[in-house]
């Protein structure tokens, strides 16, 4: 890769020169085309396979740099296209299910690995969220994006207890919505975007913090270690979260004194009604985090 080049531009030129030569007529240019990456391909499986080989054979000094270049995301993709990838398949599933779990448990649930059946991973929401408007949301942003992270060889991705979600009164930026295969339910909104959110990383324990992103206003909580990501704005009297107060579990409104249950989806405490807009976000304190917004 030419010095400067972003690999994810760089991946994005390989897929539209890919889809250029698909899109060529039937022919011999296009077959020696085809026949030359081939090759191509064949000769850098091969290259791999020895580095992979030398590093094993020198030792302590060997697996360090065999570690390092696991960790680098475009050599882990040359990695899993060869079959080199030294963890297999369930076990970057489950790992990646793992990171997603703080996000689904803050809508009082959780994800059930079943298994892989022929490359196809099979998974079953549970508790409240199963069934839930924010379940949509869950499954398309925070599951398929670890999981694709994690395991880009997957075949597919089953899982069990979604259904269409119900679109709110007005509109809901921070949430994706499925459109069921018979056509039933709410148009979909636009596709959120995975952006990185570095300084939600940094969030200490029992802080709030807020941030801005995309000219969206965020409030990032870190409860028990665990980082929870709010649209900021009062879901009873609609004023800016900048000032609210976070104590234990709970986020409190400086305006109108609403309380808010962060772990539970943001539902508002006692007999008031609402509830905070969840922002799906992936990532622990200390590391690197991304959250997924709207256009």
């Amino acid at each position: 890769m030419a010095a400067g080049v972003d690999s994810d531009q760089h991946l994005a030129r390989v897929q539209e020169l890919t889809d250029a030569l698909e899109a060529l007529p039937d022919g011999r240019e296009k077959e020696v085309a085809e026949d030359l990456i081939g090759a191509i391909v064949e000769l850098y499986g091969d290259g791999l396979r020895r580095v992979v080989d030398a590093l094993g054979e020198a030792g302590p000094p060997g697996r360090e740099i065999h570690e390092r270049l696991v960790a680098d995301g475009v050599v882990a993709s040359l990695l899993l296209i060869h079959d080199l990838y030294p963890i297999d398949l369930e076990t970057r599933v489950r790992e990646a299910l793992a990171t997603v779990r703080p996000y689904m448990e803050s809508h009082g649930g959780d994800v059930e690995f079943l298994g892989i059946d022929d490359g196809v991973a099979r998974l079953r929401l549970e508790g409240h969220c199963k069934g839930c408007p924010a379940s949509a949301a869950t499954l398309e942003l925070a599951i398929k994006e670890a999981i694709e992270e994690a395991a880009p060889d997957l075949a597919g991705l089953e899982v069990e207890g979604v259904v269409p979600a119900r679109k709110p009164p007005g509109p809901s930026p921070g949430l994706l919505q499925i459109q069921m295969p018979n056509g039933d339910g709410p148009a979909p909104t636009p596709t959120p975007t995975w952006m990185a959110l570095d300084a939600a990383g940094e969030v200490s324990p029992g802080e709030l913090r807020t941030v801005t992103l995309r000219g969206a206003e965020l409030v990032v909580a870190n409860v028990d270690g665990t980082l929870l990501a709010y649209r900021s704005a009062c879901a009873g009297c609609h004023a800016s979260l900048a000032d609210a107060t976070l104590s234990g579990e709970i986020l409190t409104c400086a305006r109108c004194g609403r309380a808010f249950d962060l772990p539970r989806a943001g539902r508002a405490l006692g007999s008031e009604q609402g509830q905070l807009e969840p922002v799906p976000l992936l990532g622990r304190a200390g590391t690197k985090v991304k959250v997924a917004l709207a256009p």
